[in-house]
């Protein structure tokens, strides 16, 4: 399948859409000011609270009748612009498909041969966010604005915290076994030069989540910065970049402050000029693009508190610098990992957190309601400073192949540090309401993850859609549910080159991701969660149609409260929703015959921990008989904290294939 490069077949083609959406977008921009002027977020409401009553007013009495005049203006132009973009539609392409040409060859290779190195098996990370990019107008009724700020921040904070060294706290203590615990970090000495696993046994004083400061030079996948951050730790179960720092849990390591002092002037002792930051954020216009002092909540703060520095102490050895980067100044993730004997479920095998940042080492990101085109551009220069491969601009428009005219695409978005050997994309034809005017529908992708040592190709798929949201609207979303399946099947049978007796391909995994808008506890989503797509993949955080695991928490936050202090950084959100009564009070909750799902600060006690409406399942079905996947690590993501109503996710599976390759 040829991947298409261009939303166009020719040049001529693509610079008459060009010059039709040049005619069109004056009126759209006019448009959308004009309605975003008298949708204030609670953001803006907070910041005029300090002005006289009347200067907003005053503002909008000026500039409603120059926007409404201009957009009146720009009409005609719109009219002959749109009568030239709608026939065009039927020859555009389903999407677009970006590739770093300058790196990508040496990256795949070097990709592509960590399977042969890998012995046992590899880990997999995969990530999905709905990250509301809609024309600034449209996003304000969810209470985000300035989308194309937003955009660049977003794809800053995605790219950044993936690059971050991985690293690994885990806690064995037999009183911390609820989701509610509070979290610790720690600064961690890289290790270098030594060829032995390190397991740091040390005393932990409080401080905020994990920090990890780069140079942002845009080489975060390069085989420069992939060895820099190889000389972090050692191998840990297939990882090459996991330092690992266990911690008893007694509380009995305690540092001198003397010690103390050390560490922190070490971690201080960076060269100033390391410490500058990437200007390419209009701070001015977001709320959360300026971070207070001591605030860790930013990837790139470098601001901290002595409170929130590392204060862990390393065992004997030294480091050997020239295998780090000393422009990396960063804090540990944490994995609780309590006492067996403490857990309510003795069958969970994997570890599970509220994480600040999103997972080192993101192989894979699924993204949704990209809607706006030009956040979309921005977006994707972003992600391009560490995924090689991007998928954007997803979907149809007018009335070309589907049954209702399209004003804004798909949303979806898909990144691959892994290259994309084919993609398709299927618009969900029975659209209803507000959902009709955008391409909802899935995108399937099949991505090369290795080879074996007999040059078998080594394949994994992923899906990434977003169902109707329009609450009540059970039977559309079963439906859609039934075509992704078939839409499914259908792809990997026109994209496997195997049979059983020439296996050529070995599928390694085969995940679905996105915003399916239901969750597994409210009473009126009972045929979604009974769905038969749950018999085939396998949900993490569910025990059944109707209960979640006690770990998991809901995916939808409340709108209203996005911009509070306590939860407008990532650090504040994660420290708000390791508590109950914190998820009670920004988390939207399961609907129920006596509370309102909007409730803000409820108290009375409803079933699950909030909406959890993005998914991420995997299956074992169809993958290489002899090969096991099972989830290592499950993550809430709090890092884009004021910049989305929802909580991403990720997933990081493990593919163990035995002491021998196939």
């Amino acid at each position: 399948m040829v991947l298409y490069t261009s939303p166009f077949p020719n040049s001529f083609l693509s610079i008459l859409h060009s010059f039709s959406w040049g005619l069109i977008f004056p009126c759209y921009w006019f448009a959308d000011r004009l309605v975003a002027s008298f949708v204030p977020t609670t953001y803006e409401k907070r910041q005029r609270a300090d002005d006289p009553c009347y200067f907003h007013a005053l503002c909008i009495i000026i500039t409603t009748p120059i926007y409404l005049a201009l957009l009146v203006a720009s009409l005609p132009f719109a009219l002959i612009g749109f009568l030239l973009w709608s026939p065009l539609q039927s020859a555009r392409r389903p999407y677009i498909y970006s590739r770093l040409e300058d790196k990508s060859h040496a990256n795949e290779a070097t990709l592509l041969t960590e399977w042969k190195a890998a012995g046992n098996g590899k880990s997999f990370c995969f990530g999905s966010a709905n990250v509301c990019l809609l024309p600034d107008s449209l996003a304000r009724f969810n209470n985000v604005f300035n989308t194309q700020a937003r955009a660049k921040e977003i794809g800053r904070r995605i790219r950044n915290g993936a690059s971050r060294p991985q690293i690994k706290i885990y806690i064995d203590s037999p009183t911390n076994t609820s989701i509610s615990a509070a979290s610790f970090s720690s600064l961690v000495s890289p290790q270098g030069g030594d060829s032995t696993n390190r397991t740091v046994n040390v005393g932990m004083k409080r401080t905020t989540s994990m920090e990890y400061k780069g140079d942002n030079s845009g080489s975060n996948n390069g085989e420069e910065s992939r060895d820099d951050k190889a000389g972090v730790g050692e191998p840990n179960e297939g990882e090459d970049n996991a330092c690992i720092v266990r911690i008893n849990g007694e509380d009995n390591g305690h540092m001198s402050d003397a010690e103390a002092e050390t560490i922190n002037g070490q971690a201080n002792a960076s060269d100033p000029a390391e410490q500058s930051l990437e200007g390419d954020v209009e701070s001015s216009k977001t709320p959360n693009h300026k971070q207070k002092e001591g605030d860790s909540g930013s990837l790139d703060s470098y601001t901290a508190s002595r409170e929130s520095l590392v204060k862990v102490r390393i065992g004997d050895g030294t480091v050997d610098q020239s295998t780090v980067n000393n422009k990396l100044l960063y804090k540990a993730s944490i994995m609780k990992k309590t006492s067996v004997r403490k857990k309510k479920h003795t069958d969970e095998t994997f570890d599970h957190e509220i994480s600040a940042f999103f997972p080192a080492n993101l192989d894979f990101l699924c993204l949704q309601e990209v809607f706006d085109k030009r956040a979309a551009e921005k977006l994707k220069e972003q992600l391009h400073h560490y995924f090689e491969y991007i998928i954007y601009d997803v979907g149809v428009y007018s009335c070309h192949g589907c049954c209702s005219f399209k004003f804004v695409n798909s949303g979806l978005l898909f990144a691959s540090r892994y290259p994309i050997m084919d993609a398709a994309y299927h618009c969900y034809p029975n659209g209803k309401g507000t959902d009709s005017l955008a391409s909802k529908g899935a995108l399937f992708l099949k991505v090369q993850v290795g080879s074996t040592p007999q040059d078998q190709r080594i394949v994994g798929y992923i899906s990434c859609t977003h169902l109707q949201a329009i609450a009540g609207d059970t039977t559309v979303r079963c439906e859609q549910l039934d075509m992704l399946q078939d839409w499914l099947s259908e792809f990997r049978k026109s994209t496997s080159s195997s049979s059983t007796a020439n296996p050529e391909e070995l599928v390694a995994f085969d995940v679905i991701c996105g915003d399916l808008n239901f969750d597994n506890c409210s009473s009126e989503d009972k045929l979604e969660q009974q769905h038969s797509l749950f018999t085939h993949y396998k949900d993490p955080c569910r025990i059944g149609p109707g209960e979640d695991k006690p770990w998991a928490i809901g995916t939808l936050l409340d709108p209203e409260g996005l911009y509070d202090e306590e939860v407008c950084t990532p650090d504040n959100l994660q420290k708000v929703l390791e508590s109950e009564e914190g998820r009670k009070g920004y988390l939207v909750y399961p609907t129920s015959k006596n509370h309102s799902s909007s409730q803000k600060g409820r108290k009375a006690s409803l079933k699950g921990n909030g909406r959890r409406i993005d998914y991420m399942l995997y299956t074992e079905e169809g993958l290489y008989l002899e090969w096991k996947v099972e989830v290592e690590e499950f993550s809430f993501i709090t890092q884009l904290a004021g910049l989305t109503d929802h909580l991403p996710v990720a997933m990081r599976l493990m593919v163990s294939t035995g002491e021998d390759d196939p």
